[in-house]
């Protein structure tokens, strides 16, 4: 068994990552069924992956992707869940720009004690503009987000780290039930919050719930580098996935970090069939229920730019970087321009897994690849993504993980109980607080 391996998550979409997933016969077609997401999660855990991952979108755009406008909220969705579960992790989105630390620091404090230590959040800014009209407010631009995003989480792991350990002690006999030298003030006064403390619950049982984070620009990679447990990263080309993953992990140094301690996962939809043909076949069906409007308003969100004036054969034309999903942007320009492809062969891409990594094969074919960027250190696991519910997960399940765990690439049990223990042993520092009561 080799010594380094794979770290899976699963990117949980109800309807399927797939724009068009939910077409498919048989397949979940609603984001808002408990049971069936009930059934995912029990999928998820069988397969012994890491965790289950929830995005999350706060406005509703009847043409995007079924399960970005029509959905549970997660933190609520997970709560219940963790239930139900017993051993994988279980992380939601949150916003920095659209929350408030406190709350935050809270609720996936009060979920890490409900699931028994499984709870991650996601730290975004943000990116979709038409947000802002949903909160009253104009929404900020890049910068000033990832300004933001930093004393937020900031302040959030502060408020985690204000109650000691043994801070609780529960002394029937001597009548203490809290020690107050172990309870802490944050006293925090930034230039975008002010939070005096301590939280109103307990030390986590992870300590700190675990951080995951998906920026993609310098901006966010730097937040990444310094604050973040988990990286979801987007993909397309092997050689530019390597560079990444040693760019970010080159960063760390400057943080008091290494490298085993950011775990990063890139996004991948795998299509998987019994053969390599048979995995074609049902990516060609998958895409044949694609419509037109549907591909292009995808394109259009994900590039913050109007395509609907552009001729669909014509080549990729030359585009900035908008202020929205750089990586996206960035990754998706990369292979267009290398591929020499046309608008409608990007907004097919797109449409797919919203601008991820498409994997089509066997269960041998998608075992090899993964293992190729693995171990050429692309990437130290992988975000799954399936198509559709239930067969596209459950193919994968029981194709390919059986493969990886042949091949000491996986795990074949949950070896302790808390995401941190999946994730393995990490460094970080408690900040420096003063004691509420001196």
């Amino acid at each position: 068994m080799t010594q380094r391996q794979m770290h899976l998550g699963l990117f949980l979409l109800g309807t399927g990552s797939h724009s068009a997933g939910w077409r498919h016969p048989g397949a979940v077609d609603t984001f808002q069924d408990f049971s069936a997401i009930q059934r995912i999660g029990a999928s998820a855990e069988r397969g012994l992956f890491d965790l289950i991952f929830m995005g999350d979108n706060l406005n509703a755009d009847p043409r995007a992707h079924p399960s970005y406008t029509l959905r549970l909220e997660p933190l609520t969705l997970l709560s219940a869940l963790a239930t139900g579960t017993h051993r994988i992790g279980l992380g939601a989105t949150v916003s920095t720009t659209y929350s408030d630390p406190f709350t935050v620091a809270r609720a996936f404090a009060s979920l890490d004690h409900i699931s028994g230590g499984r709870a991650a959040w996601n730290a975004v800014t943000t990116s979709n503009a038409a947000v802002g009209a949903n909160f009253g407010t104009v929404h900020p631009d890049h910068a000033r987000r990832y300004e933001m995003a930093g004393e937020f989480v900031d302040v959030v792991k502060g408020l985690w780290d204000c109650w000691d350990d043994d801070a609780v002690v529960a002394d029937k006999v001597g009548g203490v039930y809290i020690d107050p030298s172990k309870v802490h003030a944050l006293r925090h006064a930034g230039e975008f919050f002010k939070v005096e403390g301590p939280l109103n619950i307990g030390r986590a049982p992870q300590g700190r719930p675990v951080v995951l984070q998906a920026g993609g620009s310098n901006a966010g990679l730097q937040l990444a580098a310094r604050t973040a447990d988990v990286v979801f990263s987007v993909v397309q080309d092997y050689d530019e996935a390597r560079a990444s993953y040693a760019d970010l992990k080159s960063r760390l140094p400057q943080f008091g970090r290494s490298a085993r301690d950011v775990t990063v996962l890139p996004g991948v939809m795998p299509v998987v069939g019994r053969t390599d043909r048979e995995a074609r076949e049902k990516l060609n069906q998958l895409q044949a229920y694609i419509g037109t409007e549907t591909a292009m308003a995808v394109l259009s969100e994900r590039f913050g730019h109007d395509f609907s004036g552009y001729a669909l054969d014509a080549p990729v034309p030359e585009l900035a970087l908008p202020d929205t999903y750089h990586a996206f942007t960035r990754v998706l320009l990369a292979k267009a321009r290398r591929e020499q492809m046309t608008l409608r062969d990007l907004y097919s891409l797109t449409a797919a897994a919203r601008g991820h990594w498409v994997l089509c094969g066997s269960p041998e074919t998608i075992a090899d690849t993964l293992q190729t960027w693995f171990e050429g250190h692309a990437a130290d696991g992988f975000n799954i993504m399936p198509p559709y519910f239930h067969e596209g997960f459950d193919d994968f399940i029981d194709g390919v993980v059986p493969i990886l765990q042949e091949r000491g690439l996986f795990r074949t049990r949950y070896e302790g109980s808390t995401l941190r223990d999946h994730l393995g042993p990490v460094s970080y520092t408690h900040l420096t607080l003063p004691t509420i009561y001196s």
